[in-house]
């Protein structure tokens, strides 16, 4: 890298230390990376992206207060030609296509940024946009599927809790019998047999949050 070659300025946003010290030694192994800023929380993110422009963040999407999505609809908001890269251990396809409706340009799995991270921030910074394979195909084979409806998410959010029927129609103000015919309609539309596969089927798609 020539001395007058500007750098590839990375932001990072992620609430656990070690993991941050992890990719911050990677960046700092690259000639031709930097990174610039850090940050613990959505709100942190989009202050100390006012604060450094970085040309790419990473951003996870678990984070306290503020999400991962919510700050990458707020820093696009903002600031349109920003360019986000999601960091997850989640490769189900609700996690995904959140991400990438909300504007991110690049997913990668925390499993695989040993081999996936320094490509991928590359490529990005090129203008290309990045979704591993396996994490394409999953949203390829649920393309079609029926959306849960924001009522079947907030029954199948008390079924994860352990609630009763009894217990989530009291709790959400409706009878049993409707929190029946809501259950009935999550296991069809996600291809569960009972409520435990359901859960699990929700978990492992990311439609909700294990």
């Amino acid at each position: 890298m020539n001395g007058g070659e500007r750098r590839i300025r990375i932001m990072m946003v992620d609430d656990h230390p070690l993991f941050r010290e992890g990719v911050a030694a990677v960046l700092a192994s690259q000639r031709d990376i930097e990174l610039v800023a850090e940050a613990v929380d959505g709100e942190e993110a989009i202050s100390q992206f006012r604060i450094h422009r970085p040309d790419i963040t990473l951003m996870d999407l678990q984070l306290p207060g503020m999400g991962g999505i919510d700050a990458i609809r707020n820093i696009l908001a903002e600031f349109p030609q920003a360019r986000i890269i999601v960091l997850t251990t989640y490769q189900g396809d609700m996690q995904a296509t959140r991400a990438l409706k909300a504007g991110a340009v690049g997913y990668l799995l925390k499993s695989t940024l040993r081999k996936d991270l320094l490509f991928t921030i590359r490529q990005v910074h090129d203008g290309h946009r990045h979704v591993p394979s396996e994490v394409a195909r999953v949203i390829a084979e649920h393309v079609g599927d029926d959306v849960l409806s924001m009522r079947e998410l907030q029954v199948l959010g008390h079924v994860a809790g352990g609630y009763s029927n009894k217990r989530i129609a009291t709790h959400m103000g409706i009878s049993v019998e409707t929190v029946k015919t809501h259950v009935k309609n999550i296991l069809a539309k996600i291809n569960a047999r009972d409520r435990t596969e359901a859960v699990v089927i929700a978990m492992r798609r990311g439609i909700i949050d294990a």
